[in-house]
C-alpha cells in the first residue's frame, strides 16, 4: 500500500550491502575460492533451495526449526540451503559419484537459517568452504585443518586460534553419564555455549559425583596443547575413546611439525552438531567476535545418508564474520582512475588504455575544468587524468 513505510524496511536477520561492503565481500570471496583452487579444490555450485530431505539428512531428527521452508506448486515441500555440506553430499553421491575419490570440492554461496539475529549471526548470509570427499585418517584430517589455519590468514585474520575437538570422546563421555535424553540435550545446550555456570548447577542437578563429575567438567575447561592431550588420555580412557585421542595426537604432532602450533589449542567441549560430525571438529575464534568465525570436522556418515557412503571431511567460514573481524564495517576505497577532458572521444580512449582486470576507471564528462574534476577524483580516492 502506498505510503506505507514498513514496506521500505528489509526484515529481521538481513541486510543490505551498500557499494564498499559489496566491493570488500565480492574480493574476499575471489580471493578465497582462488586460494581454494590453489589447494587443488574445484569449484561447484548447488541450488539455493532443495527438497527438504537433503537437509533433513544432515540435522538432528525432528530438528527442522531453522529451515526456511515453503511448498511448491506440486505440493513438494522445499527449503532454502542452511549450509553446504549436505548438498554438496548430494552432489557427490549423484552427479560426481562415477569420479575418482578422493575429491576436492569448494564453494561460496548463500546460506539461510532462520535464526535469533544478533552482532556476527544473520538469517542469510555467505559461507565459503572445502569439502574433501572418499578421504579418511590423519592426512586427511591434517590437510582440512591446516587448509582453515591457512585460509584464515589468506582472508587477513592474524589474532585468531583454531580449537581442535573429538566428537568420539565428547560423546563417550555424554553416553555414560546415564541420564535421560532430556538432561543429555540440556548439557550439551552447555557444552556448545561454553556456560560453565549453568553446567556446573545441571552438574548439581543430575547429581553427577565422581569420574563423571570430572569428565564433564574437563570437556568444558580442559585446553591448551600436548600437556592437555597428556591429561585427556589420562582422563578419558574409560569412554572407550582411546583410538580416537591417539588419532587426534597424530593430527597434532603433524599440524606442529607444519609450524602451526600457534594457531592451535585442544578443546575437547566442541559439540557442532552430533547427527552430523563423526571424529575430528574445529572451530576458529577472534577476540572480540562473539561466534565462532570458521568451523568444520570429520561427517563420515554424512554422505551414505544419500546411498553412497564414504568418509569426508570439510570446514566452512563465514564471510561477514570476516570482514567484521578485520573492521571493516564500511570497507575502504579501492582506487583507480577518473578520466575527465573537453575531448569525449579522447577521454574514452584514454580510459579503455588505462582499464585492465582489477581497476577501477571512471569516465567524468561533467566537469567542466582540470581543478573541478580534481576535487572530484579526490572525493572518490581516485587519481585524476586529465586529457588535454
Amino acid at each position: 500500500m502506498a505510503g506505507n513505510w514498513n514496506n521500505l524496511q528489509v526484515p529481521a536477520g538481513v541486510r543490505d550491502l551498500l557499494p564498499a561492503e559489496a566491493a570488500a565481500l565480492r574480493e574476499l570471496e575471489q580471493e578465497l575460492v582462488a586460494f581454494f583452487q590453489s589447494w587443488g579444490y574445484q569449484e561447484v555450485l548447488t541450488p539455493t533451495f532443495e527438497f527438504v530431505e537433503t537437509f533433513q539428512a544432515g540435522s538432528p531428527a525432528g530438528d527442522e526449526g531453522s529451515l526456511y521452508k515453503f511448498i511448491d506448486r506440486e505440493g513438494r515441500v522445499l527449503a532454502l540451503r542452511p549450509e553446504m555440506t549436505a548438498p554438496i553430499a548430494r552432489l557427490v553421491a549423484t552427479s560426481l559419484r562415477r569420479e575418482a575419490l578422493p575429491l576436492r570440492l569448494c564453494y561460496s554461496a548463500r546460506v539461510f537459517r532462520y535464526e535469533e539475529p544478533q552482532a556476527g549471526r544473520l538469517r542469510e548470509f555467505h559461507q565459503a568452504g572445502v569439502e574433501l570427499i572418499g578421504a579418511g585418517g590423519v592426512a586427511a584430517d591434517g590437510e582440512i585443518i591446516a587448509l582453515a589455519v591457512e585460509t584464515l590468514l589468506k582472508a587477513g585474520l592474524k589474532d585468531f586460534r583454531l580449537g581442535i575437538g573429538q566428537v568420539a570422546v565428547t560423546k563417550g563421555v555424554l553416553q555414560d553419564l546415564d541420564l535421560p535424553r532430556e538432561a543429555v540435550a540440556r548439557i550439551k545446550v552447555a557444552l556448545a555455549g561454553k556456560d560453565l555456570v549453568g553446567l556446573e548447577r545441571l552438574v548439581d542437578e543430575y547429581s553427577l559425583t565422581g569420574l563423571k563429575r570430572r569428565q564433564l567438567e574437563l570437556l568444558a575447561t580442559l585446553h591448551g596443547g600436548k600437556e592437555a592431550l597428556e591429561e585427556a588420555r589420562a582422563n578419558f580412557i574409560q569412554t572407550g575413546a582411546a583410538a580416537a585421542l591417539a588419532g587426534l595426537e597424530e593430527v597434532w604432532q603433524a599440524l606442529t611439525a607444519y609450524g602451526l602450533e600457534k594457531w592451535l589449542f585442544i578443546d575437547l567441549g566442541i559439540l557442532r552438531d552430533f547427527d552430523y560430525y563423526t571424529g575430528i571438529v574445529f572451530e576458529g575464534y577472534v577476540p572480540g567476535l562473539g561466534v565462532p568465525v570458521c568451523g568444520g570436522g570429520r561427517y563420515d556418515g554424512l554422505v551414505g545418508q544419500f546411498g553412497y557412503p564414504c568418509p569426508a571431511t570439510g570446514f566452512a567460514l563465514g564471510l561477514e564474520r570476516v570482514l567484521m573481524a578485520r573492521g571493516e564495517g564500511q570497507g575502504g576505497g579501492q582506487g583507480g582512475y577518473l578520466v575527465a577532458g573537453r575531448d569525449l572521444a579522447a577521454v574514452l580512449r584514454r580510459a579503455r588504455e588505462l582499464r585492465r582486470p582489477g581497476v577501477m576507471v571512471i569516465i567524468d564528462g561533467g566537469s567542466q575544468n582540470r581543478q573541478e574534476a580534481a576535487a572530484r577524483a579526490a572525493a572518490r580516492g581516485l587519481a585524476l587524468v586529465w586529457v588535454d
